[in-house]
């Protein structure tokens, strides 16, 4: 029996809904961002996002439906991020979903936006649980053994910033446009990444965690002492620096969970997920130890409603569904998922 599941994700500064068939066939992908406006501030707003997902999310979920050739009669239920992200911005998402399922007489299914990432890479591959993923993104990194599409356990996870956040920072340090993250990689392809000396830091008795503040911390130095004695930094070789020791660590915490639970299926999920060394490093790794390897295709690699609705398909296939007074939450883990 095919299935049609309506995705509407708001978590972030993305307004997006999607029609996803059978948790892998796209067959509408709607997203409209309000990134230029956060441009000018060099960060995400969070009341000037939430003021733009209340404006667009009724014409993206329009135009979602009609790409996809539906109306909400032919969809089976309807799959919302409701959490982990601003707050603001995921209340609209999910009081606009809660109010077409009741108008609609749809299930409602709450869908955790961590979970959505890992399931970008359904949509373009044959990949099955079990097998070991990497989430890194602006506000996460996790290592996540993925036991079955709803059954979910953190082996490693940060202690601070995420790898995106330290990116994304480290980039605005340096006076590169927002996000830096997107401009580190960009400039770093003309940088000698050895040329400055970064810390490779390990969190005691947590070996799979990790821990960005430090390397943050140490651009900021590197930048700001440089001002004062009036000398210039070659921003590329910089950046390329940086970037090499955050993809570093991740890839290395990556390999020892990989042999020391004996994985031999490597995902990668979420934003840094585009990034082109990690993609490439992630390639190497598992071509030195002969590891099946799944990249999200970077059109799902940002905030989409596509990955919400697959998700939503394996949640709301395994009986998840929530009531008329699902809520918002700024905070989950993605293993404990409660509404």
């Amino acid at each position: 029996m095919i299935m049609n599941i309506l995705g509407i994700e708001s978590s972030c500064d993305e307004t997006a809904a999607a029609v996803v068939q059978d948790g892998r066939i796209v067959k509408s992908n709607i997203v409209a961002t309000s990134l230029d406006e956060h441009k000018l501030y060099g960060g995400v707003v969070p009341e000037i996002a939430s003021r733009r997902h209340a404006e667009s999310i009724s014409g993206v979920v329009k135009e979602a439906l009609q790409q996809a050739d539906c109306t909400i009669d032919d969809i089976d239920a309807i799959a919302v991020t409701f959490a982990p992200g601003l707050i603001g911005a995921l209340l609209v998402g999910v009081n606009f979903a809660k109010g077409l399922a009741v108008s609609a007489n749809k299930p409602l299914v709450p869908v955790h936006h961590l979970r959505s990432h890992i399931a970008s890479n359904y949509l373009t591959s044959d990949l099955k649980p079990p097998f070991l993923c990497l989430i890194a993104s602006g506000g996460h990194s996790h290592i996540v053994a993925v036991n079955s599409y709803t059954d979910y356990k953190i082996i490693g996870k940060t202690r601070d910033d995420a790898a995106g956040e330290a990116l994304d920072k480290a980039g605005r340090t340096m006076g590169l446009p927002y996000p830096g993250g997107i401009s580190i990689d960009k400039i770093s392809r003309d940088g000698n990444a050895d040329a400055f000396a970064f810390p490779h830091p390990r969190v005691d008795g947590a070996p799979y965690d990790f821990s960005f503040s430090g390397l943050k911390t140490s651009v900021i130095n590197i930048v700001h002492n440089a001002a004062q004695k009036g000398e210039e930094i070659n921003i590329p070789d910089l950046a390329a620096s940086f970037q090499k020791n955050v993809v570093g660590c991740l890839i290395s915490n990556l390999e020892k969970v990989s042999e020391n639970f004996g994985y031999n299926k490597i995902v990668l999920a979420g934003g840094v997920s585009a990034n082109s060394l990690l993609r490439c490093e992630s390639e190497l790794l598992c071509k030195k130890h002969g590891w099946d390897l799944y990249l999200p295709q970077l059109k799902y690699c940002g905030d989409n409603a596509a990955m919400v609705a697959s998700q939503g398909y394996y949640e709301f296939t395994a009986g998840i569904k929530a009531e008329n007074n699902l809520n918002a939450y700024a905070t989950m883990p993605i293993d404990i998922v409660k509404f």
